[in-house]
């Protein structure tokens, strides 16, 4: 079996520590004919994320945080058998954790600053509902007799 191709970024330089990654293969439903029934090839990758030093504490703090519904306790899974084979799925999963991981410990977006509206774009808005009003009320047949 060949070994997962090389350390999945999270950000920058800090990545996935495949020692503290734990894997456990089972079979996968679906489509496969008789070779389903022999092969593991369902992918559940588990990642303590309350225990690891991989992370720097706040990034840790952050996705404690936001992935609270998705840990049991402490422990964030991740699933994959869309594909027949185990290292395609063993792949996809480390993937998966890895961009899950990078969303959660993102920093938070700027706050949005408020901007006044322009009064040319109100007086310009206001001018073109006036003008549609007129092109409308021009329409009806009062006034040709």
């Amino acid at each position: 079996m060949a070994h997962v191709s090389g350390p999945h970024v999270i950000r920058g330089s800090v990545s996935l520590p495949e020692a503290e990654l734990k894997w456990r293969f089972s079979r996968s439903s679906g489509p496969g004919g008789q070779h389903v029934n022999t092969s593991d090839s369902q992918v559940e990758l588990r990642f303590d994320l309350a225990a690891t030093e991989a992370l720097p504490p706040v990034w840790k703090e952050r996705a404690l945080e936001r992935l609270a519904d998705r840990l049991m306790d402490g422990v964030l899974t991740v699933r994959a058998s869309e594909h027949r084979s185990q290292w395609r799925n063993r792949e996809t999963a480390a993937v998966r954790m890895a961009s899950l991981l990078a969303e959660a410990t993102a920093p938070p977006p700027r706050p949005r600053r408020k901007t006044k509206i322009p009064r040319g774009v109100n007086e310009r808005r206001l001018r073109a509902k006036k003008q549609r009003g007129d092109t409308k009320r021009g329409r009806s047949g009062r006034g040709w007799d």
